[in-house]
């Protein structure tokens, strides 16, 4: 508040001398002092504040003189608040004794509507007034630009000050020609348009630098991104008939967004807490479920939420059942049971579960092997092949094995041979000749009529099994095969006849 005239010092007389003496003086004008210090040194200090006739104040005017502790950038530490008028008790001249610190003080009339104001600067009187060099203050310029060195959405100023004489007392700074403010941090300036930072800087021994300035353009940046990222989900699985997912499904969320780029994608399942997308969600819970999706960009645009709809389906139980496998053995046989040169043994495998995974085979007790085709053993004697087989939940069947003989291929293996030149069936005459097989067995040998069979059907299907091979060698034609085969239908073999004729043991 401004100190009325009563209540304003009146110990101009009175008051102790000091160090220094600062003298400001008015007149009748409003718009400022008469005549003021800029400069004083750190100490104890009389302040004299003269608003008087001899000063040029003959209309009575009144004035302040007022320090300011308030603005910022300035010292704070003075309370001096004078109001003088020529016709006071002291005639218009006042003082007062403070004690004055390094630095800045800014000062004004209190009266509203008067515009006087100026400031003070203090140094701390060291040196011995030898330096007389102002400090060195420069500025940069820093932020985000343009293709045209423009400056987007704000540019920063950063003042640097130096002096090697007395130091750097103080830093100033005005933003397109306004007041000077002390520099304390890097001024940022906002607003679009061209701009102007003007600086300066005082030294310790009171030294002012050259007033500097530093020019730039704010400009808005472009209209940003506004449009949400594109984002989709997939559900994966086994399914069964229905199109439920067997056991679990997936879900893999994936999102592009072609101007500031995908920031993050988050789920939500069956109506739980949103979390982040890290990874495809897997879901196990039997029944039906909603997955909720969405993405945001850099920007901060997030898309519309997605929805996948699935249902779950309780995994079939668990196979603990092996698989089943048999094994057969073919090859051309003598009337022993032999196999001539070679014996092939297949084996087959089915698993109405899992499913077969590998069938294995071991031959004569040596190591099991992986079965990929039919096994021939061309050796002769007595071997055996064993076999096994693995479904695709490792479950193993039963070894099993099948024993065979091989014998050589030029051995007569029918010593005692039926050697009628035709082919006879019981009474019945093929016409076909009675050739030699090519292991000295004929034909005849090889029908063995004379053993047991369970009916009339079995005996003419066996026949047509030991004819076959005899075709596919060539020692048969089709015709030949015919003809034998006709005499096999009509003959009574394996009819309860033959069977009475010949009793089982006695063949």
């Amino acid at each position: 508040m401004v100190t009325p005239a009563s209540a304003a010092p009146r110990a101009a007389a009175a008051t102790p001398a000091a160090d220094q003496t600062l003298t400001w003086t008015t007149d009748g004008d409003i718009t400022r002092y008469k005549t003021a210090p800029t400069q004083a040194v750190a100490g104890p200090a009389t302040i004299v504040f003269e608003n008087s006739a001899a000063t040029g104040n003959t209309i009575g005017m009144p004035h302040t003189l007022t320090f300011d502790t308030t603005t910022e950038g300035y010292n704070h530490d003075v309370n001096v608040n004078i109001l003088a008028n020529p016709f006071d008790a002291n005639n218009g001249r006042h003082s007062t004794t403070v004690t004055l610190t390094p630095g800045r003080y800014r000062y004004f009339c209190a009266i509203p509507g008067h515009q006087m104001v100026g400031e003070l600067v203090v140094t701390d009187g060291g040196g011995g007034g030898e330096d007389t060099t102002p400090p060195t203050v420069t500025a940069a310029v820093t932020g985000e630009r343009d293709a045209e060195g423009n400056y987007l959405r704000s540019a920063t100023v950063t003042l640097t000050a130096s002096d090697t004489g007395s130091g750097v007392a103080l830093v100033e700074y005005q933003v397109d020609d306004t007041s000077f403010a002390r520099y304390t941090a890097p001024v940022q300036v906002t607003a679009p348009g061209d701009h102007s930072v003007q600086y300066r800087a005082t030294d310790n021994a009171g030294n002012v630098s050259a007033v500097g300035s530093v020019a730039f353009r704010v400009v808005a940046p472009e209209p940003g991104d506004t449009t949400p990222p594109a984002v989709a989900a997939t559900v994966s699985g086994t399914r069964d008939g229905a199109g439920d997912y067997v056991g679990s499904a997936t879900v893999t969320v994936t999102a592009a967004d072609a101007e500031s780029g995908v920031a993050s994608i988050e789920t939500q399942t069956d109506g739980g807490a949103w979390l982040p997308y890290t990874a495809p969600v897997v879901v196990t819970q039997p029944g039906p479920h909603m997955v909720h999706y969405r993405a945001t960009d850099v920007a901060g645009n997030t898309s519309p939420i997605g929805m996948a709809m699935f249902t779950v389906a309780e995994p079939p139980a668990p196979d603990t059942t092996p698989p089943s496998v048999t094994a057969a053995v073919t090859g051309n046989r003598d009337e022993l049971g032999g196999y001539i040169g070679t014996a092939t043994v297949t084996a087959t495998a089915t698993d109405s579960q899992s499913g077969v995974r590998s069938i294995e085979y071991a031959l004569d007790g040596g190591a099991w092997t992986a079965y990929t085709a039919p096994v021939v053993v061309g050796a002769t004697g007595t071997h055996t092949v064993r076999y096994r087989a693995t479904d695709n939940e490792q479950n193993v069947a039963p070894e099993q094995s099948v024993s065979f003989t091989v014998v050589e291929p030029g051995a007569d293996a029918c010593p005692n041979s039926d050697d009628r030149p035709t082919v006879v069936i019981g009474a019945e005459d093929s016409g076909v000749a009675n050739v030699d097989t090519g292991n000295g067995c004929t034909i005849n040998d090889l029908i063995a009529e004379n053993a047991d069979y369970p009916d009339h059907s079995a005996f003419v299907r066996h026949v047509d099994a030991v004819t076959g091979p005899l075709v596919t060698n060539g020692v048969l034609s089709h015709r030949d095969q015919g003809a034998i085969l006709r005499a096999a239908a009509r003959s009574d073999i394996g009819t309860a006849r033959t069977t009475a004729f010949f009793p089982r043991g006695d063949l």
